[in-house]
């Protein structure tokens, strides 16, 4: 592999971030950072990426101020700052959109923007004044967002926007974008990276924290690559390959594409039937969906987020209750089941957020693993544990799935986001599965993660599983799926029994509702 020579930092330039030495050890040993050197120019759109567990989120909490580094210094504009808490880096004109938005759904947007500083009349809060000053500011930046509009009901793309007038609202001149394509569309991603530009040639400073490389080498100057903890070092984006950048970050060559062979579909699994959802605030999120998915194949489902992805996965796993239409595996009616029965027929379930409902994050990685199987024969004898079993077990899933940790004891909240993942996926997908439920089985994850995950999917399916993969990432769910449906509005707008002539372009006029299959010619559907 070519040499590469790292971006020279121009000294003679003020520097608009410098980190230097930052080092940050927790109370429990783990060091998250180790003397890292981080910098960023004025006028510039910054990458930081890493695999999950190299350091990037922790530096960007203490530059953030929501931790405090155990040794090193921080230059903003040049002079040294201490960032104790998020208002002094406000303070000190940064701001930061964290990838889960901060939003209230109920609130307007005019709301939400000016949450903790609303102007006042009197002692009432001058709500004219909070919309005239969201129209105001998104005027001048170019966001076209509706002030009076409810969040709840605004698209995804536009809740990105105001995260980010949010921070402009507040005087942030430096802002730090965490993974803020990764609930967008093509046409929404387009529009962010067109607003970011000119937001940058406005001056502005750009931390872009991605692990999709491709959208790393279109929008930004330069990048850091981190990985253990450590910088691996500064580099000009225009001179550094997506592999290139891969070994950096994991220290091996990656394969970033997906490899599989043609899918030999068996029986129906997964069937279901008229569907119908009513949410707490009386929106219909899913209106009659039907659906069929087979032994042996991969079904993908896309679309923007708040168009029934969730609600279909929470039905299947009996998080929620439909308001009508029936789910059965392999012949058995599920619909109101307990989740324990729904294990039971071999249903697995990879959780949108693995923090919540994946994993308990006080609990050791054992512990978590045989969470769906503690009652077996092989782990339980009456009133006492194998734990033997348990042990051997677990030991195994750690070096198989490649879960870096202390040991097995070590609490699962303590572990990077990408080796979470690797412990659920480890315990869902070594429990014999006929059906296994992916609900974004990537996000936030890097590139090695990444890889082994959508491999081993690729690997169950084509071993006869049946795979219900959604997810927000569109290269994803087109190279991993055989079929694709896409929803928009609560239907499915769009069924493709052959993915590989599909485009970013095509899919999102489906998603975004600018076309439906039901306005075209009807061409003959078999399995949806």
């Amino acid at each position: 592999m070519e040499t590469l020579k790292t971006a020279v930092e121009t000294r003679d330039d003020l520097l608009a971030v410098e980190m230097k030495n930052i080092s940050k050890v927790y109370p429990n040993g783990i060091a998250a950072n180790r003397n890292v050197d981080f910098s960023v120019r004025f006028g510039e759109i910054h990458a930081l990426i890493g695999e999950n567990g190299a350091g990037k989120s922790s530096l960007m909490k203490i530059l953030f101020g929501l931790e405090q580094p155990t040794e090193g210094e921080i230059f903003i504009n040049g002079e040294a700052v201490k960032l104790a808490s998020p208002s002094q880096a406000i303070a000190h004109g940064i701001g930061m959109v964290h990838q889960h938005f901060m939003l209230v759904p109920t609130l307007t947007v005019a709301e939400n923007m000016v949450l903790g500083m609303p102007p006042k009349k009197g002692i009432i809060i001058d709500y004219k004044k909070a919309v005239d000053m969201t129209a105001e500011i998104a005027k001048r930046y170019g966001f076209n967002v509706d002030p009076e509009a409810r969040v709840m009901d605004i698209p995804v793309g536009m809740k990105q926007k105001v995260e980010i007038l949010k921070a402009l609202l507040r005087g942030a001149k430096i802002l730090i974008l965490d993974e803020p394509t990764a609930v967008l569309t093509s046409k929404e991603t387009v529009e962010l990276f067109r607003q970011l530009r000119l937001l940058r040639d406005e001056g502005f400073t750009i931390v872009f924290i991605s692990h999709r490389l491709n959208e790393i080498k279109e929008l930004t100057d330069r990048m850091t690559i981190m990985r253990g903890g450590r910088s691996m070092g500064v580099y000009e984006t225009k001179g550094i390959t997506e592999q290139q950048i891969s070994q950096r970050m994991v220290g091996r060559d990656v394969i970033l594409t997906v490899e599989k062979d043609k899918s030999q579909p068996g029986d129906v699994i997964l069937e279901v039937r008229d569907l119908s959802y009513i949410n707490e605030w009386d929106k219909r999120m899913l209106d009659r969906v039907s659906f069929n998915l087979r032994a042996g194949e991969i079904l993908g489902i896309a679309g923007v987020e708040g168009n029934g992805q969730r609600e279909l996965v929470d039905i299947l796993f009996n998080l929620r209750e439909p308001e009508g239409g029936a789910v059965y595996v392999n012949g058995h009616e599920i619909t109101g089941l307990t989740q324990r029965r729904i294990r039971d027929l071999g249903v697995s379930l990879i959780p949108e957020d693995r923090m919540v409902f994946g994993i308990a994050g006080d609990a050791g990685i054992a512990d978590n693993i045989i969470a769906d199987r503690f009652d077996k024969k092989a782990y339980n004898r009456g009133p006492i544990f194998n734990m033997k079993s348990i042990h051997e077990e677990t030991d195994r899933l750690i070096r198989e799935y490649r879960i870096v940790s202390r040991d097995r004891n070590q609490k699962v909240g303590m572990l990077s986001g990408g080796n979470i993942q690797k412990v659920v996926v480890a315990r869902e997908f070594s429990s014999d599965p006929i059906l296994i439920i992916a609900d974004q089985p990537t996000r936030g994850i890097d590139v090695g993660a990444t890889e082994f995950i959508r491999a081993r999917l690729v690997e169950l399916s084509r071993a006869g599983a049946a795979v219900l993969l959604v997810s927000a990432d569109l290269n994803e769910v087109m190279e991993m799926s055989d079929r694709l449906i896409i929803f928009y509005g609560g239907h499915i707008a769009a069924s493709f029994d052959d993915t590989t002539t599909l485009t970013d372009e095509l899919m999102g006029e489906y998603m975004l509702g600018l076309r439906t299959q039901a306005s075209e010619p009807k061409e003959e559907k078999t399995h949806v």
